[in-house]
């Protein structure tokens, strides 16, 4: 292993990268954050957290004091599911891993929050059928391609439109999720709205062909993401929430701006968080991920593919929304851009890969060292390796790093 030699890092230390912010109650001392990661080393069956492994891995992480780690998207419900190594949080057994993990981030006097995380139709066809789970969507039979259907109906569980009774039953379990994860010791949740996940087969009108009260208008395709907001304003308080949105990102076969109307539906649902901060329920952060296509679009065991929109930007969510917002999406090898983007005093930057390989990556950040490359091959292996063992810079050095 070795640097990343690709870019000549630079130092943050007198931007405002350095400067503290506020974000819901607690108040973060640098603006650099660990967004959610997926790393697929959860106990099957369960999906416990291996508390072994991901406190030492969260532990690395966090040692800077007021730093700010999102967690892997993490599952509502076995229903919400579908990854056999993926973490949940809606059983005893887990939140009592999960409260070993965050006691570790909070001896570090840093702060977590937990990505509540429901699948759709991402989650895997083969597990929901094994386990007698439903294969969900916004609508019936909108696959995300042919592969997708013909193995549903091979194993005989074609894709299906939640009902009204279901999508309430899902608001019950984010209820319950949420109130888990602050039991757990989390400071607060991020609502996984992004990258073609269930909250966003609702919202975008690809996947979204119901003529009820969630389909058709934007309001009506809006309406299940806004009402799991409210639920949990109502559960654990808005400065415990963030929300995390992708309008660009076309990774399950979302639109993206193919959809004239695509600034539009997100415009509207910003709009809508700021009016509850306006009326006194203001959530912690809106999480936007930075224009990108054929993100991942390589699967889980080769490099992804992923290029910049040229023609998109995030800049119309600071026209609407008034609180934090967090940016993520290949900075990290662009500190120029990311300097540009932290003008903006609201503005926090996420590291994404880079946070994986470099477990000290805001010490680097401040003194313009190189991070470690990083293993994408062992991203998702079920193994210590690739997930705790990168070295810090003084470790790297002693082990001649070039």
């Amino acid at each position: 292993m070795s640097f990343v030699s690709t870019y000549k890092p630079v130092s943050f230390k007198d931007t405002n990268m350095f400067k503290p912010l506020k974000v819901g109650n607690t108040e973060v001392l640098h603006r650099a954050f660990m967004p959610p990661l997926t790393r697929m080393r959860a106990q099957h069956p369960g999906n416990v957290p291996t508390t072994e492994w991901a406190a030492k891995y969260y532990d690395q992480r966090s040692k800077r004091p007021g730093s700010m780690l999102i967690t892997e998207g993490t599952f509502i419900s076995p229903q919400a599911g579908g990854y056999d190594h993926a973490p949940g949080i809606w059983s005893d057994e887990q939140v009592a891993g999960w409260k070993k993990i965050f006691a570790k981030i909070h001896e570090n006097k840093s702060f977590v929050w937990v990505q509540l995380w429901n699948l759709g139709r991402h989650a895997g066809i083969r597990e929901m059928a094994r386990d007698g789970l439903r294969y969900d969507s916004a609508s019936d039979g909108v696959y995300m391609d042919e592969e997708s259907e013909k193995l549903s109906l091979e194993v005989k569980n074609p894709q299906h439109g939640l009902t009204q009774d279901e999508i309430k039953q899902y608001i019950k379990e984010y209820i319950h999720a949420a109130k888990n994860s602050i039991e757990a010791g989390a400071d607060g949740v991020e609502i996984h709205g992004a990258h073609g996940y269930l909250l966003n087969q609702f919202l975008d009108p690809l996947s979204n062909k119901r003529t009820d009260k969630y389909g058709g208008c934007i309001e009506n395709r809006a309406r299940f993401t806004l009402e799991v907001v409210d639920a949990l304003i109502d559960a654990i308080g808005a400065e415990k929430i963030g929300i995390r949105l992708s309008p660009y990102h076309t990774y399950g076969t979302m639109s993206g701006s193919k959809d004239p109307c695509t600034i539009a539906t997100f415009a509207y649902v910003i709009g809508e968080l700021e009016k509850r901060r306006r009326d006194g329920k203001p959530l912690a952060y809106i999480h936007m991920t930075e224009p990108l296509i054929n993100d991942n679009s390589t699967g889980p065991i080769t490099e992804p593919v992923v290029k910049k929109h040229e023609e998109g930007t995030n800049e119309f969510v600071f026209s609407i929304w008034k609180g934090p917002v967090l940016r993520t999406g290949e900075l990290g090898e662009n500190p120029t851009l990311a300097t540009k983007l932290l003008e903006n005093d609201r503005t926090m930057i996420g590291y994404g890969r880079y946070y994986i390989s470099t477990p000290d990556i805001i010490d680097r950040l401040e003194n313009g060292l190189p991070f470690n490359t990083y293993r994408y091959k062992l991203f998702y292996g079920q193994t210590e390796e690739g997930y705790t063992d990168y070295p810090t810079y003084k470790e790297a050095i002693k082990l001649g790093y070039k």
